[in-house]
């Protein structure tokens, strides 16, 4: 079973300009989570899916680069258009969908995830942020009754998909077009993994972060 892993970049973002290649802890953000893949047991290949050749010299040993359509650096271009792309490039039985902004999801994480899928036991993973709180969702609460307002630690929780990863089969995203399938396993991560950054906000905040903390190297 061959296990491939891949993390989009454009260069062309427009709310963080340049996050993808902008300094963390001394290294482009997009590295740190490409260190993390290649030291997951279970991946055989790590990809950087990219349509300027310009981030190749900077691309950790063992990862590959591969290059697409500008057309995928559209600010309109789905994921779906990306995922389609990739996959009809590069054959594997299990891919790993990994995003740039989450620099600071753990080996672990993923290589229990990839364990739980290729397990047999779920079609797929994805990392989630679990949220015990009092949530609404359009004008009405999610998980409460406001007639019986229960303590924050027996409230049923909520779920929020993160973007540090998706663990999906060929067969799920070629026949369903689905990266999270019918049985899922959901890879819960602390506040600190679950950091997404997509705002000028979130990088001030990793920063923080990786100031106080070792990242992978």
């Amino acid at each position: 079973m061959k296990t491939v892993a891949f993390v989009p970049i454009r260069l062309n973002s427009q709310r963080v300009k340049g996050k993808n290649l902008r300094l963390l802890s001394g290294e482009p953000l997009m590295c740190h989570i490409l260190k993390t893949l290649t030291r997951v047991e279970g991946i055989d290949e790590v990809y950087v899916f990219c349509s300027d050749d310009s981030v190749r010299e900077l691309l950790p040993e063992g990862v590959k680069f591969l290059r697409r359509s500008t057309d995928l650096d559209r600010d309109t271009t789905l994921g779906g258009e990306i995922y389609d792309s990739f996959t009809a490039a590069v054959d594997a039985d299990i891919y790993v969908l990994a995003h740039a902004t989450s620099p600071f999801i753990r080996q672990e994480t993923v290589s229990n995830a990839l364990k739980k899928v290729t397990s047999g036991d779920y079609d797929s993973a994805f990392s989630a942020e679990k949220i015990q709180t009092f949530a609404w969702y359009e004008g009405r609460p999610l998980n409460y009754s406001p007639e019986n307002v229960p303590r924050t630690q027996t409230i049923e929780p909520v779920y929020i998909e993160t973007s540090a990863f998706f663990i999906f089969s060929r067969e799920l995203w070629r026949e369903h077009h689905r990266r999270i399938g019918f049985r899922p396993y959901t890879a819960v991560v602390d506040r600190i993994e679950g950091l997404d950054i997509d705002y000028p906000e979130d990088f001030a905040m990793a920063e923080i972060v990786a100031a106080g903390r070792k990242l992978p190297q």
